[in-house]
């Protein structure tokens, strides 16, 4: 899960601490998740800027619906990837993003 900003933007924030378990992450307004067929990677979608998103960032930020909390979104991405460490990565990706003010 990595984040790329466009250029000219601020460098990637170190690690947030793990939110709550119990939020029930959602986009920000100003915020919108689209798919890029060229350059086969999901997009952030901000005022003036795009970031990014590699690997299964975009199908992470794709559970961030309002309705699943953190625990919800960790679960579902636990069953799909068994092996992956979501429990330990996901929540502190998600802080990051919050903290961004990408998610509320």
């Amino acid at each position: 899960m990595t984040l790329t900003h466009t250029p000219g933007s601020h460098p990637q924030a170190a690690s947030a601490p793990a939110p709550d378990p119990a939020w029930r992450p959602v986009l920000a307004r100003h915020v919108l998740l689209r798919h890029d067929r060229v350059r086969g990677a999901d997009l952030l979608v901000l005022p003036e800027r795009v970031v990014v998103l590699h690997g299964p960032a975009g199908s992470i930020v794709r559970l961030c619906d309002g309705a699943r909390d953190v625990r919800g979104i960790v679960e579902e991405l636990a069953a799909r990837h068994p092996e992956a460490p979501v429990a330990a990565e996901v929540p502190l990706f998600l802080g990051r993003l919050r903290e961004e003010g990408w998610l509320r």
